[in-house]
């Protein structure tokens, strides 16, 4: 196939990737026909896969402005996928301009386009990283130019969690965070549940992701409010993404359709 300009030279466009995957499924173009046919075997093991993807894209808008009205200007986004419309970038920015974003990503296709989109905006900036190496992101100089970790930051961990196993230590990942964060920090995370679903939906789900570069790793409601420890939850806890917050009652139906849970914490102190 015929590789788009935006595309590194080192990136296997014949191996689906789980960043384009989400590209697709919010609309973007960013993706290739590898991405698009493990996508569409995704929708036909779990038709609600796009519903997934739009309604964490919504919780993250709902919540990046509610950390605005809080107070917080400085974000760390970590797996922040190809950033497509509504960003966390350009909605703090919108609420306050003198927001600063840091973009962490292991996909070399969501950093590269990731610096496409931020070239010119030198109060947001990208990097390639890993989520289960926190120590390198908490060290990395672009990370520290950006961020003053001496004041309150918001550690962003949107639909990511669900491709961190166990033996990746994930509770372990986030104390590491936690350790590194001023009082009034915030924590946002969300993650695939298999509360309510069925045996073959998770055998199918998890099949068709074995295939990608991440596997898949569903937790239920217990589970993700654990990764809160040391934070104290804002209401209303961790709920399907559509019922944190949602901005009209109807949003809010059907909502474990959504199949992503989420949730805030504050850091006291």
């Amino acid at each position: 196939m015929q590789r788009p300009d935006w595309a590194p030279e080192t990136i296997d466009v014949e191996r689906p990737s789980v960043a384009r995957m989400y590209d697709y499924y919010l609309g973007g173009s960013h993706n290739f026909a590898v991405d698009r046919a493990a996508a569409q075997a995704m929708v036909a093991a779990v038709p609600e896969a796009p519903l997934m993807a739009q309604a964490n894209r919504a919780f993250l808008r709902r919540a990046v402005q509610f950390l605005c009205e809080a107070g917080i200007r400085q974000f760390l986004d970590i797996g922040s996928g190809i950033p497509t419309v509504g960003n966390v970038h350009e909605i703090a920015q919108r609420h306050a301009p003198d927001s600063r974003v840091v973009y962490v990503d292991v996909d070399p296709v969501a950093v590269a386009h990731s610096r496409e989109i931020l070239a010119g905006n030198e109060s947001a900036t990208v990097v390639q990283e890993d989520l289960r190496h926190p120590e390198r992101i908490l060290a990395h100089p672009d990370v520290r130019a950006m961020i003053d970790f001496s004041q309150p930051v918001a550690v962003l961990i949107v639909a990511v969690l669900h491709f961190v196993g166990e033996h990746d230590r994930p509770a372990e990942v986030l104390r590491t965070l936690r350790a590194a964060l001023a009082p009034g920090s915030y924590l946002v995370l969300s993650q695939a549940s298999d509360d309510g679903r069925s045996e073959a939906e998770r055998a199918e789900a998890q099949k068709v992701y074995q295939r990608t570069d991440n596997p898949l790793w569903v937790r239920s409601r217990a589970e993700l409010t654990a990764f809160f420890d040391g934070f104290e939850l804002v209401e209303p806890g961790v709920v399907w993404v559509p019922q944190w917050r949602p901005e009209t009652p109807d949003s809010a139906e059907d909502a474990e359709r959504a199949v992503f849970l989420g949730g805030v914490g504050r850091l006291g102190g």
